[in-house]
């Protein structure tokens, strides 16, 4: 197949046609200086298709205090925002919830993001028929999107603490400024990155892309996100172990719910 005039995401999709196929040829024709129009040099590349497997970017566990004050943290950390974090998440909070957990720690310390839907489908978890974000476009028309109403699966009255580090970025952003700023969740850490732009991609005539700069998210708030990120309510180190594994243990929630 010719691929003069055509984009690369035209390309794109013809790769694609046939998702099952484990290799693909592509024929290749070198036009010397002296050759006709479909002359020249002509061989075949064999490409091996290699698949990336989505992985579960859930990682959670129970924490249980011994200090009289009966308080079982459930700790739950979310890698990146990708096609199983809503399914995953739900099924590592229902079996917290189930083990008795009564304040949790969610930790998107080193999350660069993914998909933004996630981060507000994510946020219905906690909240019940909330603004989760607002978009705003070019001509600063605001459009809310809502958490679902009656999908929460952790109790209202359960404190909640929010990890954020420099490296927490885009969805991540909107998941905890939505939770904030709806008075669910208390931030402690680091300013996170701050992206907070949508962007499209579009293919030109000559094969090259462009992207442009559409629309910005805007936190419950109204804060812009872009360029400033999310600052904590408490500003502090937060513990660094090989794997982000949580020690929650220092975080007081008591202190949490007098914020």
């Amino acid at each position: 197949v010719k691929t003069a005039g055509r984009t690369a995401f035209d390309i794109i999709d013809q790769l694609a046609e046939d998702p099952n196929a484990k290799s693909i040829t592509f024929s290749m024709l070198r036009e010397g200086e002296n050759d006709l129009p479909g002359e020249g040099e002509a061989w075949d590349v064999l490409l091996a298709r290699s698949f990336i497997e989505v992985k579960d970017p859930i990682t959670y566990k129970l924490d249980v205090r011994n200090d009289g004050s009966n308080t079982k943290v459930g700790y739950v950390r979310i890698k990146e925002f990708n096609g199983l974090v809503k399914s995953k998440l739900t099924d590592a909070l229902v079996d917290l919830e189930k083990q008795g957990a009564n304040a949790y720690v969610l930790d998107l310390r080193g999350n660069p993001g993914g998909a933004f839907q996630s981060a507000v489908e994510i946020a219905g978890l906690f909240l019940d028929d909330r603004v989760a974000t607002y978009v705003v476009d070019n001509n600063d028309i605001q459009m809310p999107f809502r958490t679902t109403k009656g999908k929460a699966v952790v109790d209202s009255k359960d404190p909640m603490v929010i990890w954020l580090d420099k490296g927490s970025a885009s969805a991540s952003e909107v998941l905890a400024a939505a939770l904030h700023d709806n008075c669910r969740a208390t931030i402690m850490g680091e300013t996170s990155f701050g992206k907070g732009l949508i962007q499209a991609v579009y293919g030109l005539k000559n094969g090259a892309g462009l992207v442009v700069t559409v629309a910005k998210y805007i936190t419950p708030n109204g804060n812009v996100i872009q360029g400033t990120g999310i600052t904590p309510d408490i500003p502090t180190g937060l513990p660094i172990i090989p794997g982000f594994t949580g020690d929650t243990s220092k975080v007081n929630f008591q202190d949490v719910m007098d914020i």
